[in-house]
């Protein structure tokens, strides 16, 4: 594995991991008025995107970084469609 990859692994794990504060209080709380579901949604097909791309560029660190990124997002959509009815 080169440096490049490892840059690339550690700067996804940092956006990656940016979501996962949010989707615990929101998972906690049951709690998601002030969320917005439009950037939530951009942003999930944004890294659904970056994620083909990755598989299209056999590129490791963009694959796992933005395939994991999805994941959460699209969590975190969930959630809110869940959630936003019972506040």
């Amino acid at each position: 594995m080169n440096w490049l990859t490892v840059l690339g692994l550690v700067a996804g794990v940092c956006t990656t991991s940016a979501i996962i504060p949010q989707l615990y209080k929101a998972w906690r709380s049951k709690k998601v008025a002030d969320l917005s579901p439009k950037m939530f949604f951009i942003l999930t097909m944004g890294v659904g995107l970056w994620t083909v791309y990755g598989v299209l560029r056999d590129d490791l660190a963009i694959i796992l970084t933005n395939g994991i990124s999805f994941s959460l997002n699209a969590t975190m959509l969930v959630l809110y469609f869940r959630y936003k009815t019972k506040n």
